[in-house]
């Protein structure tokens, strides 16, 4: 199965120009992820404001080497996230996992604050390439655990 036209422009917009790419200081936590069947390699750095529930993405940045999706997908998610609460990144987190392990169908309601997110959902009938795009979203829980 290839990706939709509309999935497929979404997912090379972001490829092409990724949203907050760059390692950036200041930053509370550096993760390194690596995906050995496809040799994609990612450092996110994130920076959080405030604890416990208060506690917020205030800042993430990244760099990523690999495949169009996984850099799309890191910049997808830091453009959903900064600005949430760390219970909002985590629960962006596990419906994004949901969609691309084939736990959300097309009839299902897609949760609107997936955004751009949603693309991604085509994946999932691409099992090598669920971890190129889970990698950011993986380095993500990491750094906010």
């Amino acid at each position: 199965m290839r990706l939709t036209a509309a999935n497929q422009a979404v997912i090379l917009a972001h490829y092409r120009a990724p949203y907050l790419r760059g390692l950036r200081e200041p930053y509370d936590t550096e993760v390194r992820r690596y995906n050995p069947p496809c040799g994609d390699e990612l450092t996110l750095r994130t920076r959080v404001s405030g604890s416990g529930a208060a506690a917020v993405v205030a800042n993430l940045s990244y760099d990523v080497q690999g495949c169009s999706i996984s850099q799309a997908s890191a910049s997808v998610m830091a453009g959903l996230v900064v600005g949430r609460s760390v219970q909002e990144a985590d629960e962006l987190n596990a419906e994004f996992a949901a969609l691309l392990r084939g736990r959300v169908t097309e009839t299902d309601a897609w949760p609107p604050r997936l955004g751009h997110a949603a693309a991604f959902r085509e994946v999932a009938c691409h099992p090598a390439r669920i971890t190129c795009a889970l990698l950011g979203w993986a380095a993500l829980h990491d750094a906010l655990s």
